[in-house]
């Protein structure tokens, strides 16, 4: 059967969330949280996909599904224990349960030989009778008839006692349609508690939820059907659910009315049949399951889906507007108004409803990087699978929020990081503990927002990188001179080259000379940079900074060698008029600015973007102080400051490729085109030229003096 393409793509990206709380709640049980309340959640995960998926006729997915929910749930009844072997096979349960979903999307089959061994595993620790339990539970539907005449009959049924919270009815669900759907699971008593109605009509207020109720329901040997009901209301209601035959630790002989209640046949239309409220007796529960508590707590943030296309859309007509701006701005200082004339003040209010619009435009777009990282989680584990090594990924800074587009294309680039961390960077056991370190090794994934960049750093507690054998191995695959002297910088460098491997032979993860070129590749694309911090024996770190989003940015316009450029505010830390004593020589060619009691090496701009050097003494200039991976901080001369404004970032690689020193281009309000300078960039090639560092001979005789 045909199904609506359109309600078939809700019930992908439901999937999306599913998974996300499913990889949350796996995290939090390895962490050693596998209480009551994790682990329903993650059988909840599990049990709404599968729900969901046999709707759509999508069996793989659903027997995957039911078999993992089976093991759940014999972990719910604490027939099984959340050990290690258990933990691990769960977590792989829900990486083949991410993967089935998404061949489900793609209509592509799945793979069974890698499907079948985690099925295998989980079936390891079901009996057959659990299996038979399970088989039975799923597929028959009818409710089961109690038979209080049989002392020794199995005890079934549930209380449910359950409280609205203001936010139940504000959202529009009505407790009626909940009792109703509950009286279908069985023989129901229903009974409604009117304590904490206010005894003045005054006192009343429409919005709170005075009334609770309490249900008993006969005929279940589970509350997964209760649980279904009020699946996406458990958080604005407080919910008790409790076996029959054992409540407030004392067996049940009968139940009891709420003091002051009445039958919610008075609210109901039509009215529910009176010998549904009728008190019952229940036999006694022997062996009841563990009461499932879930108190109110604050409603989770609505979400509202909104097609990609419709959001580019949207930032390009506020690129567009930014350059209106631009343009209008343009106009007024060539048309020579007095500075008192209003139209000033109405052009600064456009400015700021323009940066307000901008800034709520990019919010929409921003995405934390926690579902990328929990990617990454399972992108280690299989790698330290393969190797046979004990690693243990430790994420930071998950709520860090980046532009959706940058996080989308971040994914390769980590992958290709972290397999080559735990492939080359992490020892293997009998090393490690050779070296006094522990057996498992650590890999640090984490994100930050500094200076209005991104920073994401993968660090691990290896060897270090061995810069002898990476400069013998690019000799030998023609990438360096034998005789070339290279800077320790620059033979890390070496990593990134094409065709460049360490590894001995080629195996699932390296080997092949593919992988850390096409990182730099893609984080150059995304305006970004990749830097390599190493300690011989201890571990490495690499450090990839990102814009926060690639459409606009907050820039100064400079010009040099009468050419209009912009340089990013995010990197400026202040400008500089130098007097005469601020400038020192160094050599020949370089200069040195004097600064709080520091000296920091100064770029010329100009010549470092291949145009001539202005002629003007640098005491006239205007000395942009930065900060950058490459040098801590330096200093770039240009001639002149005209203006800081936002700017509409275009990318040049297109058309162009890339250009040293240059992240992309805008469009002035003249219509001009101008270049966006790349201070990192700058500074990298300057450091290369002039191996300027704090170790540098010449430059500490300098600060010294």
């Amino acid at each position: 059967m045909a199904h609506d393409p359109s309600i078939l793509e809700a019930f992908f990206e439901e999937c999306e969330d599913l998974i996300v709380a499913l990889t949350e709640g796996l995290i939090e049980m390895r962490e050693g949280h596998a209480d009551a309340e994790t682990v329903n959640a993650v059988f909840r995960a599990v049990h709404s996909i599968k729900g969901a998926a046999g709707a759509f006729a999508l069996d793989e997915l659903v027997g995957f599904a039911h078999k993992f929910e089976t093991v759940l749930d014999e972990l719910r009844s604490q027939k099984l224990k959340a050990d290690e072997k258990l933990l691990r096979v769960l977590q792989r349960a829900g990486d083949i349960l991410a993967d089935l979903v998404d061949d489900a999307r793609e209509d592509k089959p799945a793979n069974r030989d890698v499907v079948d061994p985690v099925l295998a595993e989980l079936q390891s620790f079901l009996s057959p009778e659990d299996e038979d339990a399970a088989t039975e539970e799923e597929f028959v539907f009818e409710a089961l008839t109690l038979d209080v005449g049989m002392p020794d009959a199995a005890p079934t049924g549930y209380r449910v006692s359950f409280q609205p919270s203001a936010e139940f009815y504000a959202l529009g669900h009505d407790p009626a349609l909940i009792i109703t759907a509950l009286m279908d699971l069985g023989e129901t008593s229903v009974d409604v508690n009117l304590q904490d109605l206010p005894s003045e009509f005054a006192d009343f207020e429409w919005s709170q939820g005075y009334l609770s109720w309490q249900i008993d329901i006969a005929g279940l040997t589970t509350d997964l059907q209760i649980q279904d009901i009020f699946q996406f209301m458990d958080d604005i209601c407080a919910l008790t659910i409790v076996p029959l035959g054992i409540i407030d630790g004392a067996p049940i002989q009968a139940l009891d009315t709420l003091p002051e209640c009445d039958p919610v046949s008075e609210l109901t239309d039509p009215p529910i049949a009176p010998d549904l409220a009728e008190v019952r007796t229940a036999p006694v529960n022997p062996d009841p399951e563990p009461t499932t508590q879930r108190p109110a707590k604050k409603p989770a943030a609505t979400t509202l889906r909104v097609d990609p296309e419709r959001v580019d859309r949207l930032i390009n007509a506020v690129g567009e507007l930014i350059i209106n701006q631009s343009v209008i701005s343009q106009r007024l200082e060539e048309a020579e108004l007095p500075n008192s004339a209003e139209l000033f003040a109405d052009l600064d209010d456009y400015k700021f409803l323009a940066r307000e619009i901008q800034e709520g435009v990019m919010a929409i777009r921003a995405q934390p990087v926690k579902p990328l990282f929990q990617r990454m989680m399972r992108i280690a584990r299989e790698a330290a699978d393969a190797t046979g090594k004990d690693v243990e990924l430790i994420t930071e800074g998950e709520a860090t929020e980046v532009d959706k587009t940058v996080v989308e294309r971040l994914a390769d680039p980590l992958t290709h990081m972290i397999r080559n961390a735990i492939d080359h960077g992490i020892e293997k056991p009998e090393d490690r503990i050779a070296a006094n370190k522990p057996e498992q090794g650590q890999l640090r994934l984490s994100a930050s927002q500094r200076s209005g960049s991104i920073v994401i750093e993968i660090a691990d507690d290896g060897a270090g990188l061995n810069r002898s054998r990476i400069q013998d191995i690019a000799v030998e695959k023609g990438l360096v001179s034998p005789d070339a002297s290279l800077s320790d910088q620059e033979i890390d460098h070496l990593l990134f080259a094409p065709g460049f491997s360490t590894a001995a032979e080629v195996t699932n993860l390296s080997g092949r000379g593919v992988g850390m070129d096409v990182v730099k590749t893609a984080i150059t694309t995304l305006g970004g940079r990749v830097a390599i911090s190493t300690n011989p024996g201890f571990g490495t770190t690499f450090s990839i900074t990102l814009p926060v989003t690639l459409a606009v940015m907050d820039g100064m316009i400079i010009t040099v060698s009468d050419q209009t450029m912009v340089v990013p505010i995010s990197s400026i830390l202040e400008t500089v008029r130098p007097n005469k004593n601020d400038v020192a020589k160094l050599g020949m060619n370089n200069e040195l600015l004097k600064i709080r009691g520091e000296y920091v090496p100064i770029i010329d701009l100009a010549e470092q973007l291949g145009n001539q050097s202005s002629q003007r003494e640098m005491v006239d200039r205007v000395l942009l102080l930065v900060q950058t991976e490459a040098i801590a901080q330096c200093a770039l001369a240009v001639d002149d400051i005209f203006d800081q404004r936002q700017v509409v970032v275009k990318s040049m690689l297109g058309n162009y490729g890339e250009i040293t020193g240059v992240s992309g281009a805008t469009i002035l309000g003249d219509g001009k085109i101008a270049l966006i300078i790349d201070p990192d960039a700058v500074a990298s090639v300057m450091a290369n030229k002039t191996q300027l560092n704090t170790d540098n001979g010449e430059a500490a005789h300098v600060r010294a003096s």
